[in-house]
């Protein structure tokens, strides 16, 4: 979702459903996150995770005054028990840009994002890093699109970033600019970084004009994941999906918010370098003229149906990447039954908004993003004590 359509949202909870929080949160440096079937895995020991968005780390940390914001917001989320945070690995023109022009990138930018990965370590919080963006925000495909015609290309439309010879050397020079990027802080290369849990080819990718199907979205993704994959084979890669389905199961279509978006939830996972799933989810946004019951009913399909076509068909780790309503309700707090992750037992945790307002920038209304959460692999496997149907329950709380 835009940035301005996100403008109002509350934060939401992290739920860890497969182990106590703690034991997601501790991490030992120089161990990669891994996939193993529907499993994330960090040296053969299950990897469950609360996580958070918070889409503005490098752009504040750009500027060295405001670099405290990104080490309390760090700090206040490892004690809330969040221990995987996704934000953005591009700012493309405009205001504190990363990449000024096609290959030329600001210095003082870079090395915002090596702070940003520098204190993510000293946290032990792990990253997801987008690459670039669908939306117009911090340039995205709009960006690339006039970087193209300004270079003499004919372009017809922001759809052609999937087609286009040109617009796709830019993003893969920008990727491997990033990926081989040597942190002048950590003198760790990005590609040799186990803080980073995972790359993101887009945020949200869309395909509105040239081709709903999911077919030309998929095409891309086979290329660019390709891509990364042979600069970087250690960390995981996936996609930045909302979780659209497309035409190759047309009775999935069924569970869409009414309409499709030009993805494939299905074949665009099935792509072998895609290590992971994930879903977004704004129901009042997506089912705006609905009450409450009925979006709710929309919620619990979206996360069943992609929960076994994940387990079942994909045989990938599912993570719900985004969720949240507007901030109408803004008390924000649920107990809810944690399990253990050795007894059949559960323990009660009162989950709270994470971080207080006035350690964010003052211009950004909601910076910890509405949450990212493993969602569980089925009914029945080991250390999962919380079916999803009750789980399901339990987040209606929190997104209501």
């Amino acid at each position: 979702m835009s940035l301005s359509h996100r403008a109002g949202y509350v934060v939401g909870v992290l739920i860890t459903l497969l182990a106590l929080v703690c034991q997601a949160r501790v991490h030992s440096h120089g161990r990669f996150v891994r996939t193993e079937g529907t499993r994330f895995v960090v040296h053969e020991s299950d990897f469950v995770f609360n996580g958070f968005n918070s889409y503005w780390m490098m752009h504040v940390a750009a500027e060295p005054s405001e670099r405290h914001k990104v080490s309390s917001t760090f700090r206040e989320a490892a004690g809330a028990g969040l221990s995987v945070c996704r934000t953005w690995a591009f700012s493309d023109g405009g205001d504190r840009a990363l990449q000024i022009s096609p290959g030329v990138y600001a210095e003082r930018v870079f090395q915002a994002l090596d702070f940003v990965i520098s204190e993510a370590s000293r946290h032990g919080i792990r990253l997801i890093l987008s690459l670039v963006n669908n939306f117009k925000d911090y340039g995205g495909r709009a960006q690339y699109v006039e970087w193209a015609r300004n270079a003499g290309v004919n372009v017809n439309g922001e759809d052609d970033f999937y087609t286009n010879p040109t617009m796709k050397e830019y993003y893969k020079n920008h990727v491997k600019k990033v990926i081989r990027r040597l942190n002048t802080i950590t003198k760790i290369a990005y590609k040799d970084d186990p803080t980073i849990m995972a790359w993101e080819l887009m945020n949200e990718p869309r395909c509105l004009q040239a081709d709903y199907s999911g077919r030309m979205v998929n095409g891309w993704v086979q290329e660019m994941a390709s891509f990364v994959k042979s600069l970087d084979n250690k960390h995981l890669l996936e996609i930045g999906m909302e979780g659209f389905y497309g035409d190759s199961m047309p009775e999935r279509k069924v569970n869409n918010p009414g309409y499709q978006v030009g993805t494939d939830f299905i074949t665009n996972n099935l792509i072998k370098e895609i290590d992971f799933t994930t879903i977004h989810a704004y129901p009042d946004i997506w089912l705006s003229g609905q009450n409450d019951s009925a979006q709710m009913a929309f919620m619990q399909r979206w996360m069943e149906t992609h929960s076994i076509d994940s387990n079942r068909i994909l045989k990938k780790p599912l993570v719900l990447a985004e969720f949240g309503k507007s901030n109408k309700y803004v008390q924000h707090e649920l107990e809810i039954a944690v399990p253990t992750a050795s007894t059949n037992h559960t323990s009660k945790r009162k989950l709270r908004r994470p971080v207080p307002n006035q350690h964010f920038p003052k211009d950004l209304k909601t910076p910890i993003r509405p949450t990212m959460l493993g969602i569980p692999r089925n009914e029945s496997s080991p250390g999962n004590n919380i079916p999803l149907r009750h789980f399901i329950k339990q987040l209606a709380g929190v997104i209501q």
